[in-house]
């Protein structure tokens, strides 16, 4: 069963800043293309309406640890691993290394709940992962997830 997916791309120039250096929101909106395309490979869509319900993701973490500069048209391989797989949700990691030389320029986690939009009330309600998620998608290998921390920053 798949727990590891990988997509590479190019730095578009509206994705960086003022010094051609990719704005930290950006790492963001990667990962969770990266989860789409994950998605996709498996014959799935991240949003799907279903017996008249809708249903996805809804983000109940995420995060990002930045490295180096990853600058316009650089070309970044993204790298998910699937973290855990629980009754309801799905946490994620991402590496982020430059294509050219391997360089780990950033590393991030989503985690996400599946749930279905109450189209009385607004609210989401959680759900179990459908078993036809949840018999593709397992989690990697613990050797994998046990990655070195990136930042080693000292207390000031």
């Amino acid at each position: 069963m798949p727990y590891e997916f990988k997509l590479t791309r190019r730095v578009e120039f509206a994705e960086t800043d003022m010094a051609g250096i990719v704005h930290f929101s950006n790492f963001f909106r990667m990962m969770e293309s990266t989860e789409h395309a994950f998605f996709r490979s498996l014959g799935f869509s991240i949003h799907r309406h279903s017996e008249g319900e809708t249903i996805g993701w809804p983000r109940v973490s995420a995060n990002c640890d930045y490295v180096r500069p990853l600058r316009f048209e650089d070309e970044v391989e993204i790298h998910l691993l699937v973290a855990e797989v629980r009754t309801r949700s799905i946490r994620y990691q991402f590496v982020f290394r430059k294509v050219t030389d391997g360089t780990e320029v950033a590393r991030g986690a989503i985690a996400a709940v599946c749930a279905r939009l109450d189209k009385t009330t607004g609210r989401l309600i959680p759900l179990s992962i459908p078993d036809s998620i949840r018999e593709k998608i397992t989690a990697a290998p613990s050797e994998l997830l046990g990655l070195r921390p990136i930042l080693t920053a000292s207390p000031s």
